[in-house]
C-alpha cells in the first residue's frame, strides 16, 4: 500500500511539473520587464553585468574578511578564521571569474599562500598563523603591483573593526 502511494504521487508530481514546465514554455521571455533592468535579454545582462563589477566590489569583501581572519586568528577563534579564509578564495574566484585576465597575477595567492594559511588554522598554531598572515599581506601587494594598482597597500590591522569576538 507505501508502495502504491508513493508510485501514484510521484507521478502526480512528475505530471504538475511537465505542465508547468510547457506552460512555462509559452511565455513571452521579452515581455517579463523589471523596475530598472530592462530592454532585450543582452540589455539586461549588460545591466546586471555593470552591477556586479569586476574585482574592485570583490575586493571590498577581500578586505573585510581579511580583517576578520586576522582577528579570528588573534582570538584563536580557529573556526571563524577557517570560514573567512574560505569566503576569501570564494571571493577572489569570483572576482576573477568576471576579471579573467587578472587571473595569472593572483594564482599564487590562491594556490600557495592560502593553503599554508589553511594548514596554520586547522593547525591552531597563533605563531604560524602570525608568520602565514605576513606573508598573506606581502602577497596581496605582491599581486596589486602586478596589476598596477601599487597604492592599494595591505597592512596587518591594528585596530579591530568589528563586534566579532570568540
Amino acid at each position: 500500500m507505501k508502495i502504491k502511494y508513493l508510485i501514484v504521487t510521484g507521478l502526480c508530481t512528475l505530471a504538475l511539473a511537465a505542465i508547468i514546465v510547457r506552460s512555462c514554455s509559452h511565455l513571452d521571455r521579452d515581455s517579463i520587464q523589471g523596475d530598472w533592468i530592462t530592454g532585450t535579454d543582452e540589455e539586461k545582462l549588460k545591466t546586471i553585468e555593470r552591477q556586479f563589477r569586476g574585482l574592485d566590489i570583490a575586493m571590498i569583501e577581500t578586505g573585510y574578511r581579511y580583517q576578520e581572519l586576522y582577528w579570528a586568528g588573534q582570538d584563536e577563534n580557529w573556526e571563524c578564521a577557517k570560514y573567512q579564509l574560505e569566503k576569501i578564495k570564494l571571493t577572489i574566484e569570483n572576482g576573477l571569474q568576471r576579471r579573467p585576465k587578472r587571473t595569472k597575477s593572483a594564482e599564487y595567492f590562491l594556490t600557495g599562500v592560502l593553503p599554508e594559511m589553511q594548514k596554520a588554522v586547522e593547525n591552531m598554531d597563533t605563531v604560524a598563523f602570525n608568520k602565514e598572515f605576513n606573508v598573506l599581506a606581502a602577497s596581496c601587494n605582491s599581486c596589486h603591483i602586478l596589476e598596477k594598482v601599487s597604492f592599494f597597500t595591505v597592512r596587518v590591522p591594528f585596530q579591530r573593526q568589528s563586534p566579532i569576538r570568540k
